[in-house]
């Protein structure tokens, strides 16, 4: 993997581990390039795209398709619920079957952690894997638009408080986000319910009560509680959520006036966030989504430029 004039090549994306700080940099400024419109890009001969999502999502299906289409690739349709994989098969065929249609770029989320393994060390799978969610693993394009939308805002990530707050343990985008961020030179924070938090997280940053972090912040990352990934027997509350660990407009008037809100989305309104709060004038929830379509074509021509 290589940086060339602005470029970075990548032969697959599947968690953030394998990126270098530079080629970290570059696609994120190579996403901002595209959203600022100053670059151009044509592709050197037709290529195909399939987005397998065997789990539910809009954001990240979508904003791939998006993206791809900008681009210029042919989108190969696939819905789970219609494949062979209702008669049995399974991941790696589904994949070989792809690769052996000729298509070149196989977006895939999986409930399954670390699905991908077997797909880069196949000798006969020649399609690239872009990991769009592994269970609760990585969610590495995710991770990248989100510190796009952080460097758009800041410029840099020497220094920044972040503080990820609530279902960490069950977060593949707290994952991604903590390990590159600490890398980066960013202060990291964790909040949120003491049993959604795991002590393997202290290596990258501190966790600490909501209320004693929210005046010190730049970033606050919220995240979704992730009910489809519990076993059921925790006990929930909407109402006791919010008033512990949710922003509410009393939190919210506490940051410093150049915080800004994220949240991977999608949103639960008055649970992780007061509904009201979702598009107030420190959230940057709509501009994650809009910089998750630029980042994604960062990433794609990343791709590309790496099948030269």
């Amino acid at each position: 993997m290589v940086v060339t004039d602005g470029v970075v090549s990548l032969k697959h994306l599947v968690s953030m581990e394998i990126l270098s700080n530079e080629e970290v940099l570059g696609l994120i400024k190579r996403g901002l390039a595209f959203k600022k419109k100053e670059v151009s890009f044509t592709l050197d001969r037709q290529y195909f795209a399939a987005n397998l999502f065997f789990e539910s999502s809009t954001r990240t299906h979508k904003s791939f398709e998006v993206a791809e289409k900008k681009l210029g690739l042919d989108v190969i349709e696939f819905d789970a619920k219609t494949s062979s994989v209702n008669k049995g098969e399974t991941l790696y065929d589904t994949i070989l079957t792809m690769s052996a249609l000729g298509v070149d770029i196989c977006v895939v989320r999986h409930s399954d952690e670390d699905y991908y393994k077997d797909l880069i060390d196949s000798r006969t799978v020649q399609t690239s894997i872009v990991n769009g969610g592994d269970g609760s693993g990585q969610h590495p394009s995710q991770c990248l638009l989100d510190l796009m939308t952080i460097y758009d805002e800041f410029g840099s990530f020497e220094n920044l408080k972040i503080a990820i707050a609530g279902d960490i343990t069950h977060s593949r985008v707290a994952k991604s986000n903590m390990q590159i961020l600490k890398r980066l030179g960013a202060q990291i924070y964790f909040a949120g319910p003491k049993e959604w938090y795991s002590p393997e997280f202290d290596i990258y940053g501190r966790f600490v009560a909501f209320d004693d972090i929210v005046e010190q912040v730049d970033v606050l990352m919220l995240l979704r509680v992730q009910h489809e990934r519990h076993d059921g027997k925790d006990s929930f509350s909407k109402e006791s959520y919010h008033k512990l660990y949710g922003l509410n407009q009393a939190r919210y008037d506490r940051l410093k006036d150049e915080a800004i809100i994220m949240h991977p989305a999608p949103v639960n309104r008055d649970v992780e966030i007061a509904d009201n709060l979702v598009e107030a004038s420190k959230s940057r929830i709509v501009a994650q989504m809009q910089n998750g379509v630029f980042v994604r074509m960062a990433i794609i021509e990343a791709i590309l430029h790496g099948k030269v």
